[in-house]
């Protein structure tokens, strides 16, 4: 057994993780763990595979044992075979995989790795990458580290909770958010905005430096979480929004939007059954706490 991800590209770590791979046309087996179940529009309850640099959805059909799974689309696929892990990451069968039940997770082999920045360091060591997305020089990737350390309860919290407050409470798990609340998960995200404009962006083109590096990476999708949830996160600040232009455009337009397909539609999910919403909530308030 090759390389499998095990990813909900909701979560923004997955998504980091998924560009990364894709970008760099690692070839691995996409293991879909629904976090939400049923809420999701895009890959929920279907096998899909990786085709080129789009995922395709497959009926059963497709799937059957010796049938063949893909038909090359523009190109044949360095990067193809995803299966759908059946159940969430809060499942007995998920546990055997990550016992923290949480992903992404990384399984190669006999080897299992969690932890979103454990694993793309895993997959630079492994893989021939560029150089820029994790330096050999030694201060250059000091300055990536820097902020992969400094991001995990700063940026990521402040657009994790910009995101269940505008969006997720209210509108998926029927719970009402107060406007104090509101407005103070706002005005916080706003002060972690400009931290990162002014420690990290500063003059340069990208966080680190001159080019891209997994740092841009891991802050361009937690970014999309509010911007997911309708926050303009980027409106009045143009260095920040040149950056995102950067960043997309490094990445590749059609890969970018891809990853991005599901949390661009948070604000169109259909309210939680009461079941899920049961079995989610305590994950949720120790989540955004």
């Amino acid at each position: 057994m090759g390389l499998e991800l095990y990813l909900d590209l909701l979560s923004q770590p997955c998504r980091a993780v998924y560009i990364f791979a894709k970008k760099n046309d690692i070839p691995f087996e996409l293991r879909i763990v629904d976090l939400i179940k049923g809420a999701l529009p895009v890959f929920a309850n279907q096998e899909c595979r990786l085709v080129g640099r789009r995922a395709v959805k497959l009926g059963p059909e497709h799937c059957r044992e010796g049938h063949r799974p893909w038909r090359a689309q523009r190109s044949p696929p360095t990067t193809h075979h995803a299966g759908l892990f059946p159940g969430q990451h809060l499942s007995d069968a998920f546990a055997q995989v990550n016992p923290l039940k949480k992903v992404p997770a990384l399984k190669d082999g006999d080897f299992t790795l969690t932890e979103s920045v454990a694993i793309l360091l895993y997959l630079t060591r492994k893989y021939k990458v560029p150089d820029y997305w994790y330096p050999q020089d030694l201060q250059a990737r000091a300055r990536v580290d820097e902020y992969l350390a400094w991001q995990h309860t700063t940026l990521r919290r402040s657009c994790l909770r910009a995101l269940w407050h505008k969006v997720m409470f209210p509108v998926f798990l029927g719970e009402p958010v107060s406007p104090q609340t509101l407005a103070a998960t706002l005005a916080e995200l706003d002060v972690t905005l400009q931290l990162l404009e002014d420690k990290f962006l500063q003059n340069k083109a990208f966080l680190t430096g001159p080019h891209i590096s997994l740092a841009d990476l891991v802050a361009i999708t937690e970014l999309m979480h509010p911007v997911g949830a309708g926050c303009q996160v980027f409106e009045g600040r143009p260095k920040l929004a040149t950056w995102r232009q950067r960043v997309e455009a490094a990445v590749g337009e059609d890969l970018f939007q891809e990853a991005h397909e599901v949390i661009l539609k948070a604000k169109d999910f259909p309210p939680a059954d009461p079941t899920v919403k049961q079995k989610l909530m305590p994950w949720v308030l120790a989540m955004i706490r």
